[in-house]
């Protein structure tokens, strides 16, 4: 297993993590969070970390709902699909063996 570490420098908190993955996966995580919360920090008033702190994972949280119910909507209109052409399939079936037994 790939324990990758990371130092975290965001919101005049600093401190070093361990997670179990690469390095450059963890610097891509931190710097997508930095680029929020400056995100945040430019577009409003807020200027308290721990408020800036908890609007990036609002913002984090929504984007990965969003993306989570994109995927629900994916795999229905995927699996309805499916059962479409089993549906068809089926019924092909059913008409060569009726076809047979007339």
């Amino acid at each position: 297993i790939t324990v990758g570490k990371i130092q975290i420098d965001i919101l005049g908190t600093s401190f070093s993590a361990q997670a179990p993955e690469d390095d450059v996966y963890l610097a891509k995580l931190s710097s997508y969070y930095k680029a929020i919360t400056e995100s945040i920090k430019r577009t409003s008033d807020v200027t308290d970390p721990l408020k800036l702190s908890i609007l990036a994972g609002i913002t984090l949280v929504d984007e990965l709902y969003k993306e989570k119910q994109k995927s629900i909507k994916l795999s229905n209109i995927i699996r309805s699909e499916d059962e479409e052409k089993a549906e068809k399939i089926t019924m092909s079936m059913i008409e060569k063996i009726d076809g047979v037994l007339d």
